[in-house]
């Protein structure tokens, strides 16, 4: 386990009425100019070192490359919801990420409904293997927003170009609660802090929908 349950950022923007709780790879740029317009929560962001085995819901075989998948997810949530959370402010909770973060962010949503008021998927790894099966037996109860590139679908890799119909049969089971898809111009490693931020920003307006 690489996260550390003290955020490795903490910043407090107007009068706050929403946490946002981000998951960033360790070099993963910043979110908050891309938000100057936006006001009125906390931001949290933690660093996770071990990307493939923090964020993965389960183990799977490698896609690139000859990392596997740990399928640590489990054990992330636990210690945000158990050692993360209650050392932050007591707000609804958004959660998001890009990319694998993003896919663990609307597991977590799912897995535990009560703790987040919306989670934000931005290019999320909704191709990831037996993700179709649990989505479609595990639905979330707030808002969700989603984003994907125009040229995502059209990877090299055989399995991440399966990622286009896949965010389509992900965002028609959030047909009934505040949800989104948006398509962005250029492929997966296209702005990630701008569609990050586009994410948060549009969650703070809906997660009282």
């Amino acid at each position: 386990m690489s996260l550390n349950p003290k955020p490795d950022r903490l910043i407090a923007k107007g009068q706050p009425r929403a946490l946002i709780l981000h998951l960033t790879d360790v070099n993963e740029g910043d979110v908050l100019p891309h938000m100057a317009e936006a006001t009125d929560y906390v931001y949290a962001a933690f660093g996770v070192g071990d990307w493939n085995a923090d964020l993965s819901p389960w183990p799977a075989p490698p896609v690139f490359g000859r990392e596997p998948f740990g399928g640590h997810a489990r054990e992330t949530l636990d210690l945000l919801l158990n050692a993360a959370l209650p050392g932050l402010p007591a707000l609804p909770v958004i959660i998001g990420g890009y990319s694998l973060s993003g896919l663990f962010a609307l597991w977590a949503h799912c897995e535990a409904p009560d703790a987040f008021r919306a989670a934000v998927a931005a290019s999320p790894s909704v191709w990831f293997p037996g993700w179709d099966d649990y989505a479609d037996a595990h639905a979330p109860h707030g808002a969700v927003y989603l984003s994907l590139g125009k040229k995502e679908p059209h990877a090299r890799n055989r399995q991440m170009a399966t990622v286009g119909e896949a965010i389509v049969r992900q965002a028609a089971r959030l047909e009934g609660i505040p949800s989104i898809l948006e398509w962005n111009e250029g492929n997966h490693f296209t702005d990630p802090e701008g569609r990050t931020a586009r994410g948060f920003v549009w969650a703070l307006e809906h997660m009282e929908s």
